[in-house]
């Protein structure tokens, strides 16, 4: 015999699931679409980097449809002195220079000053002789193509850094010193026209000084140093107060310490040129890899990057300008590894649409236009390694609400 149930007793079935249901649903915190229980375990994430012995100290932010959704620093930027890093704390951010200097460029392309497929050679003079070196034959020969700007904002020129052990070309980078910061940046493009090309240019991918002479670039275009131009079109309309090529004395106690591991695996910050080279003004600007910010002066760039180029009033850079730094610019049949896309001076991630970059001692930040999103994480650790970064930025996205 079945059973059946009154209609009294399914009204109150009927009335249990909606409020079972409604319960569930206010059990799931969301703000700006993003759930705040996943939030905190991006959080535990990267306080488990800290609390392991992994990292000193990490500082992290998330930026969602223009409000700060979270805020959070772990550990310490001076372990000896236990100075806990803080929302002031400045950090080298080495190469996250890189698509700073690709927007200080591109202001000059706003003006009209230059075309992405100008020769580099119509402005530096010198690169126009510059060899390139056929690894198969061993022998010099001249550029199949010239280089371009576009071939500099996409490392794609054929320059390279000298890390490459087994490169006859970087090999050439290392005796002469061209990856050094000493000198100034006219005299080190010379230096480096005379070095050959480790590839032709647009023909590969290939990590190295291409920034820098972005920087040179911006220089001779706007006729000011390079320092003096990041602080009057991008640092103050920013409002980027802690930002620039060097800690001025005052903010020194602000300064986070670079931490590597010793052969037991336990963290050092050992004493060394390093800790110190950001110490005092510079004399060469370095495009790719010479600044220092703190998380909220980087979010203000960044955010200014996914509004289309203007941030609280601040026009720095046209939308359309912006989009296209944000896409992939790689030239055909050439692809970035990791992402599969490179835009100006960032990577772009051509499956799920994300454009940033990181830097050597382990700092992270990417600008998500589909999801108007910003992430950002930094700590000063060396060697790079930001795997702790990209599982916090992996974790953010599933937080997500649909």
């Amino acid at each position: 015999m079945k059973r059946r149930l009154c209609p009294l007793a399914i009204i109150l079935l009927i009335f249990s699931l909606v409020a079972c249901n409604q319960t569930a649903k206010q059990d799931i915190k969301v703000v700006h679409g993003l759930s705040k229980d996943t939030l905190e375990a991006a959080l535990d994430a990267v306080r488990n980097y800290v609390d392991d012995g992994k990292l000193a100290g990490v500082s992290v932010m998330v930026i969602k449809d223009g409000e700060t959704v979270l805020e959070k620093q772990y550990g310490y930027a001076d372990l000896a002195e236990k100075q806990p890093i803080d929302d002031q704390t400045i950090f080298r951010a080495f190469s996250m220079t890189k698509p700073i200097t690709a927007a200080a460029l591109m202001i000059l392309y706003d003006e009209g000053k230059f075309q992405l497929d100008d020769k580099v050679a119509d402005y530096i003079p010198e690169f126009g002789n510059t060899q390139v070196y056929n690894s198969e034959t061993k022998t010099l020969e001249p550029q199949e193509k010239p280089m371009t700007i576009r071939n500099l904002l996409t490392h794609t020129s054929g320059l390279t850094y000298g890390w490459d052990m087994n490169s006859y070309v970087d090999s050439l980078y290392r005796v002469s010193g061209a990856s050094g910061w000493n000198g100034v940046l006219a005299d080190k493009m010379k230096e480096l026209a005379e070095i050959p090309l480790k590839y032709q240019p647009g023909t590969k991918w290939e990590y190295g000084l291409s920034i820098d002479v972005v920087g040179y670039l911006v220089e001779i275009l706007s006729e000011m140093p390079l320092d003096e131009f990041f602080r009057t079109r991008i640092y103050d309309p920013l409002k980027m107060d802690d930002s620039g090529f060097y800690v001025p004395e005052a903010k020194h106690d602000r300064f986070a310490r670079i931490y590597s591991k010793d052969e037991n695996g336990n963290l050092i910050s050992p004493e060394n040129g390093m800790q110190d080279n950001f110490k005092r003004p510079a004399t060469l600007f370095s495009g790719g890899g010479g600044s220092v910010a703190t998380v909220e002066d980087y979010s203000r760039f960044a955010q200014m990057l996914l509004n289309g180029g203007e941030f609280e009033g601040a026009r720095i850079l046209n939308e359309s300008t912006v989009k296209m730094m944000m896409s992939d610019q790689l030239p055909k049949e050439v692809t970035y590894e990791e992402t599969g896309g490179y835009g100006l001076g960032g990577s772009y991630n051509i499956e799920n649409g994300q454009y940033g970059w990181s830097g050597a001692a382990s700092t992270f930040f990417t600008v998500d236009t589909k999801n108007n999103m910003i992430v950002l994480a930094f700590t000063q650790f060396m060697p790079f390694d930001i795997s702790y970064a990209l599982e916090f930025n992996k974790i953010v996205h599933r937080a997500i609400v649909e």
